[in-house]
């Protein structure tokens, strides 16, 4: 080994000083920038920083979208809307697969005044609106089946000045792709209705095997307690009632000029 890089895996002072600035590909990084913590303390615990990263795209891999990723993500979006001196920020939601539900978000604990519902109808329209939101300082989360390596360090670039989370939600087979998104998630459906998370790309070592994280939803707990026990009871048939839900249940779509 040269003398300067054992000087440098040495000294202490410059270890100090260079703390949150150089890494060890044996350790995980500690982050400079501010993250926010993810609400499991699991997940925590293997993040460089503690937390989701604040001034970097995080990419979620998924077999299917829809459920699982507000599952993951809601807590630490509470977390980040309570710390807000000013009140809840937008949330700026592009391209999710279906229209967003408003109890249910309003079950996770989301602000519904917060949430901005961003209608895109092309790939390009996609990517210009999630790029359109990063570089605003906004939180987001798109969904982006479709973005390409170098698309996606755009996006990477333009989160690096804001101190929002940025989320990308995109199909699991977009693994074998490259990526410069510094921090990449798989989840999937865990046992008991959790969540089994791995994560692909950090900074640090490799991550081995899968997380368990506790995600069920509250509204599972009562079948779970039965479950153990005798069947349930079927609920008595109610008369049907005509639905006063609006299908627009966050708010008008945001169309991008």
């Amino acid at each position: 080994m040269p003398p300067s890089a054992v000087s440098l895996a040495t000294d202490p002072l410059l270890d100090a000083a260079l703390q949150g600035r150089l890494w060890r590909g044996s350790s995980l990084g500690a982050q400079a920038a501010p993250t926010l913590p993810s609400g499991f303390a699991a997940l925590d615990a293997e993040l460089p920083g503690g937390g989701w990263p604040v001034q970097a795209v995080v990419e979620l891999l998924a077999p299917q979208f829809g459920v699982l990723e507000w599952r993951l993500l809601a807590p630490g979006l509470r977390a980040w809307w309570a710390a807000a001196p000013a009140g809840p920020g937008p949330l700026l939601l592009v391209n999710p697969p279906h229209t967003p539900h408003l109890p249910g978000l309003q079950a996770l604990g989301l602000p519904p005044s917060a949430l901005v519902w961003v209608s895109a109808a092309t790939p390009a329209q996609q990517l210009w609106a999630a790029e359109q939101a990063i570089k605003s300082r906004v939180a987001v989360l798109a969904w982006l089946p479709e973005a390409r390596p170098e698309q996606l360090r755009r996006l990477q670039v333009g989160a690096l000045g804001s101190a929002a989370p940025a989320f990308l939600l995109r199909p699991e087979p977009a693994r074998q792709q490259a990526s410069a998104a510094p921090l990449r998630l798989v989840v999937r459906p865990g046992d008991g209705g959790g969540l089994a998370v791995h994560l692909l790309k950090r900074r640090g070592p490799a991550h081995e095997g899968w997380l368990a994280l506790p995600a069920a939803p509250a509204a599972l707990a009562p079948l779970r307690a039965a479950a153990g026990g005798a069947a349930p009871r079927p609920a008595p048939a109610r008369p049907s009632r005509p639905s006063l839900e609006r299908g627009d249940a966050l708010a008008r779509p945001v169309l991008p000029a």
